[in-house]
């Protein structure tokens, strides 16, 4: 609570009133546009304004877009759908098994059956 009480006379300090706090002028870009985004990993398409620059377009429900492909997005990621999916474009987890499997252990033989330590004959 006292945190809480500091933290609003800091705001009510530094910020007087909502006039005297202003943005810069000139650092923001002006060429905002409605740009479809694609996940490619499982083939599905959002729109928002950005300002990212394309040369492909992409037709949504009658009206052309620029096209931005994504390999990961919202609607694939683990931590969003929570589930742990395998993107694997790349083809990066064959190379890695395929480097690494020189060092792969095999597979230790069963146990050979306890002997008896008097005869030495096995038991069975």
């Amino acid at each position: 609570m006292l945190f809480l009480r500091k933290l609003i006379k800091f705001a009510r300090l530094k910020f007087r009133s909502l006039k005297e706090y202003k943005m810069k002028k000139g650092i923001h870009p002006d060429n905002y546009r409605l740009v479809a985004f694609k996940d490619m990993s499982n083939d599905d398409v959002f729109i928002t304004k950005s300002t990212a620059a394309t040369k492909e377009t992409l037709e949504v429900e009658g009206v052309e877009y620029p096209l931005v492909k994504l390999e990961i997005s919202r609607t694939s990621h683990p931590f969003y759908t929570g589930k742990a999916k395998l993107v694997d474009t790349a083809g990066r987890i064959d190379k890695f098994k395929s480097k690494y499997k020189k060092f792969k252990k095999e597979a230790k033989p069963s146990a050979p059956e306890a002997k008896d330590a008097k005869t030495g004959s096995e038991e069975k």
